[in-house]
């Protein structure tokens, strides 16, 4: 492994979508690690078993709108370790985990231990009934940086094995269009931008596989009006952020414009939105409970306290939820 990394660390100076796709999922890369995405970081999933339990209710409530079909599909994209996937599966009714064929879409090998019911895919079923939910997917489908040179004109970024960069190219093409469309830069030397067409495209992709249901993204994420004037790009070890290296070492993450995903009928939420229509909320439990049951009240409080962790203002809560149904209406999937 130490050789491997060697060669990355070396390796002559890429642009960042070629050089985050062999960190991340190259032979030794980030995600195949044995530990895992949740070794490095914590995302709504390992905050609290409610998420798990929304993504649960969504479930039913689309089983409804279907019809009760003879088979719903849950298929969990990005799935990490199959822990939303596992969870998921225990918290739903019975009536619809009888019904339920569950799929988890992930390049990394199968966990060992994992529920026997899991079928464990590189890519997803095509066809299928029922929800497809990606949390914290599409920041990880890599894609390449751009930064205004002195002379006014967006360049591709290019970076080395130890992440020093350098101006390539002008971007043209489909990128300048994509450019030009969802991500304007002014003139200003310095302003920067992450091409997001090829999450647009893994979207769309992942998204087809669905002929009736809902295919749901979740996602740090921003829209053309507040696009951050020097990007996102970022990585993440052990629990800190830290400064991107492309060497396996790090996760390496930057934000989804999930405007530019959104296919037709599509709608954008709030993370804090989202989950309340789905019953998650960060009240206080009444303080009558504490001295009429104390053990329901403290259950209650933790509750509370994890709903409001999942629906924090410039937290959890500021992530955005792109629904896009599929021969379905969204309404009454989101009332509360």
């Amino acid at each position: 492994m130490t050789n491997d990394k060697e060669a990355q660390r070396t390796a002559v100076a890429r642009g960042w979508r070629e050089a985050t796709e062999a960190a991340l999922y190259g032979p030794q890369g980030f995600y195949r690690r044995p530990e895992g995405p949740a070794g490095h970081f914590r995302t709504s999933v390992h905050a609290s078993p409610l998420y798990a339990g929304a993504v649960a209710r969504l479930l039913s409530r689309l089983d409804a709108a279907l019809g009760h079909p003879d088979e719903v599909a849950f298929v969990d994209m990005g799935a990490g370790r199959g822990e939303l996937t596992t969870a998921v599966l225990a918290a739903l009714p019975p009536e619809v985990a009888a019904r339920v064929r569950v799929y988890a879409v992930e390049l990394a090998e199968r966990p060992a231990d994992l529920d026997p019911r899991i079928e464990w895919r590189s890519t997803p079923p095509v066809g299928v009934t029922g929800l497809l939910f990606a949390n914290e997917w599409l920041d990880n489908v890599p894609v390449d940086v751009v930064e205004v040179a002195a002379d006014g004109v967006p360049r591709r970024v290019l970076v080395d094995g130890d992440g020093a960069e350098t101006p390539g190219g002008p971007v043209d093409g489909p990128d300048a269009e994509w450019l030009a469309r969802w991500w304007p830069l002014g003139p200003e030397p310095g302003l920067r931008a992450e091409i997001g067409r090829p999450r647009d495209e893994a979207w769309a992709s992942a998204a087809a596989a669905v002929k009736r249901g809902l295919a749901v993204a979740v996602d740090y994420a921003h829209t053309r009006d507040a696009r951050p004037p020097f990007g996102t790009l970022t990585g993440f070890r052990e629990g800190r952020e830290t400064a991107p290296l492309p060497d396996g070492s790090c996760d390496i993450t930057a934000h989804v414009a999930l405007d530019a995903c959104a296919g037709d009928g599509a709608a954008l939420l709030t993370q804090r939105a989202a989950l309340g229509a789905l019953g998650v909320r960060g009240g206080r439990p009444p303080l009558a409970l504490a001295s009429s049951d104390p053990t329901a009240y403290v259950r209650a409080l933790t509750r509370a306290g994890e709903a409001a962790e999942l629906t924090a203002p410039g937290g959890l809560g500021d992530f955005g939820w792109l629904l896009q149904p599929v021969g379905v209406a969204l309404d009454p999937l989101l009332a509360e």
